[in-house]
């Protein structure tokens, strides 16, 4: 198993229980690759730069994981199901 990095990026706008619906559903996704959440840290809502999918800043929760190489697609594949997140990042750390 490899040591991952995710961030995830949902809508500033989502309260506190879509927050945690969302981190349980990314949770639920990491367990079904057969990979393991190590850390979660709630970094908060930022604002952007720039407009994404017409939202002015997003909630980032960032996720360190153990996974297997090969589950890294599967992963991303189910992580672009998912509505409520706008933007992810699935970083190996070294």
């Amino acid at each position: 198993m490899r040591n991952y990095q995710l961030t995830a990026v949902m809508s500033g706008k989502a309260t506190p229980a879509k927050k945690k619906s969302v981190q349980g559903k990314i949770e639920k996704i990491i367990t079904d690759t057969k990979g393991k959440s190590v850390k979660i840290d709630d970094w908060g809502k930022i604002d952007f730069t720039y407009p994404i999918k017409r939202n002015s800043a997003g909630i980032f929760l960032n996720f360190e994981l153990e996974l297997e190489p090969a589950k890294t697609k599967e992963l991303d594949s189910k992580l672009k199901l998912e509505e409520d997140i706008i933007r992810y990042l699935l970083v190996r750390k070294e």
